[in-house]
């Protein structure tokens, strides 16, 4: 299961991998990928994403 979402609130960018439970993340950065208990990876977080999109491509983002 692949699903992209945003939120407003933090400005982040939430990419879901797979449904299996989080057990940990770790940061590089503006990224946090999140793993399940066996190193699967399950949630990648893109913060601050609106630095690397256009105005439009965001505005369409949360229009939908």
């Amino acid at each position: 299961m692949k699903k992209i979402s945003c939120s407003k609130d933090v400005d982040a960018l939430l990419i879901e991998i797979s449904n299996d439970a989080i057990a940990y993340a770790e940061e590089d950065g503006q990224v946090i990928l999140h793993y399940s208990a066996d190193d699967k990876l399950v949630l990648v977080e893109i913060l601050d994403f609106r630095r690397f999109m256009s105005e439009e491509s965001v505005a369409s983002m949360f229009a939908a």
